[in-house]
């Protein structure tokens, strides 16, 4: 029974409808608690929670990789882990155990600026308790939550530079993605097609004139991001 549940497809996701919500509802809280638990510990078992979260959001996209071609078969345009989410969940366990700023610095940007969009405006179809919804839900929240622990747990935070490193990072990223897309015949990025559920780059245009404007707007999109990091910097 819990198998088909797990794995049987449904189109019960709807977004901004309550399964949504309570998803992201139940993320807030569990990073509030989690960060306030957190900052009553040591630093040796900060960094050991870091390290199995931060190993957690990786394993969860193999996890899900190796499930979907179980299920399915193996199809290169599809199950390759490489959308920015499930890249950057494949990353952090390198954050975790080397807790190197660059590595901070690039990632904080990445995942405030990409994931959040993909929690607002979720590419999903399947809804509680299918495994892709919890899978999703677990390593795009959870890729938040964790930047947020970084920030607050391991007291870093991005300057005006990592603005420019984390969008220089993810120009490396895009090329990668090309080659990947030229040879797969893929989409992965979404910079061969929109996705099918709606999104905000369905007000940005068709493609490739949607590439464009995010290029565009992804430093002054950065910016933004940093300006509460700015002004709530600490004073000498």
């Amino acid at each position: 029974m819990t198998e088909s549940l797990l794995f049987k497809e449904n189109q019960n996701f709807q977004t901004f409808g309550l399964q949504h919500m309570l998803a992201i509802l139940a993320f807030v809280v569990f990073g509030f608690l989690l960060i306030h638990w957190s900052k009553k510990l040591s630093k040796s078992n900060q960094y050991k929670i870091g390290n199995i979260f931060g190993f957690s959001l990786s394993v969860a996209v193999i996890v899900w990789t190796i499930i979907k071609i179980y299920f399915n078969g193996f199809n290169i345009q599809q199950d390759l882990p490489f959308h920015l989410c499930n890249f950057t969940a494949l990353l952090i366990p390198i954050f975790t155990l080397t807790r190197k700023k660059i590595y901070y610095e690039i990632l904080l940007f990445w995942i405030l600026a990409g994931t959040t969009q993909a929690i607002l405006t979720p590419d999903l179809k399947n809804g509680f308790p299918h495994f892709n919804f919890l899978k999703y839900w677990f390593v795009h929240a959870g890729l938040i939550v964790f930047v947020f622990y970084a920030t607050h747990i391991y007291k870093m935070r991005p300057t005006l530079r990592s603005v420019f490193k984390s969008f220089f990072a993810l120009q490396g990223y895009f090329i990668l993605m090309l080659i990947v897309n030229k040879l797969t015949n893929a989409n992965y990025f979404y910079i061969s097609k929109k996705p099918k559920g709606p999104t905000l780059l369905d007000f940005l245009g068709e493609w490739p004139y949607y590439i464009l404007i995010v290029e565009l707007f992804l430093i002054p999109y950065f910016l933004l991001i940093y300006l509460p990091f700015y002004l709530t910097r600490n004073k000498k």
